[in-house]
């Protein structure tokens, strides 16, 4: 079946992209390998930024920004120094340079590097990759799903019982919104007695391993845009689904997500979640 592209150089932007996402790739890495970094908080105490992720971010926009100069971007440390999200039918880059800041601040190797393209605010493409692991996740509208070259698929599972999910808990730490997680929680753990659950501290890594089928689901409420897009394509066409926590359609700026294997799985998920909601960005 041939691709239907939404930019007749839609080929080249996402190759492009990849092979700066590479290159950063090895910056990230040597970082890590320090014993520490110097580290910053943004919001609040449990919202970090290290030199990193600023170094990382500004290198992966001024590359884009030099070979596609009409492209847009929307990146998580641009936006934290006062950028407004602009999302606009133009090709746009949604970046989050370092996915799981406190991870990478204590030196947990789940982190990942999160680069999505959209086009006429359809996500045509997605990479994740966690240059610690080596784990380096793609896909493409219409291309498939693929983790270091090779193809890969969500699991079938369709009964939270038999699900190894994941929940896991933001930057907000409000009463209500940490109380709704255990709602959540306990729901899903203890009355459907689910098979199993993980949290890895990276939105965009849960989203990965949900495309890859060695997790089932993983739902999450005030994430941003950066944390999701790049992994939504993924799971998308890794044959997953990715919705709103509700069950509509997703909102990339809706700061909530719910994906799947399987659709019966997400529904089922849906409907026991005690859900927040957000008001959307851009």
């Amino acid at each position: 079946m041939p691709v239907d592209y939404a930019h007749p150089e839609e080929d080249r932007f996402f190759n492009f992209a990849l092979e700066l996402v590479k290159k950063a790739g090895r910056l990230v890495r040597d970082a890590f390998d320090q014993p520490s970094s110097n580290v910053q908080t943004k919001a609040s105490n449990t919202d970090l930024v290290t030199e990193t992720d600023q170094a990382v971010e500004a290198m992966l926009i001024k590359g884009l920004a030099a070979e596609f100069p009409e492209h847009k971007f929307i990146g998580e440390e641009s936006v934290a120094g006062g950028q407004k999200i602009e999302y606009t039918n133009a090709p746009t880059w949604i970046i989050d340079p370092i996915d799981g800041t406190t991870n990478f601040v204590h030196r947990i190797p789940m982190v990942a590097i999160c680069v999505g393209l959209a086009i006429k605010k359809e996500l045509r493409a997605g990479i994740v990759y966690n240059p610690i692991t080596n784990e380096l996740f793609t896909a493409q509208v219409g291309r498939g799903a693929f983790k270091n070259g090779f193809p890969i698929k969500s699991s079938q599972t369709e009964a939270v019982s038999k699900a190894v999910l994941l929940l896991q808990i933001g930057a907000d730490r409000s009463e209500k919104f940490v109380n709704s997680f255990i709602e959540s929680y306990k729901a899903a753990m203890v009355k459907s007695d689910a098979r199993g659950h993980r949290s890895f501290g990276s939105a965009a890594i849960n989203m990965a391993y949900v495309a890859q089928g060695c997790v089932d689901a993983y739902a999450e409420y005030g994430i941003h845009a950066w944390d999701i897009a790049a992994a939504a394509v993924i799971v998308k066409e890794a044959g997953g689904v990715v919705i709103d926590p509700l069950g509509s359609e997703l909102n990339v700026m809706g700061r909530k997500v719910l994906c799947a294997g399987t659709r019966k799985l997400a529904d089922e998920l849906s409907g026991m979640l005690t859900h927040v909601d957000f008001e959307p960005e851009g």
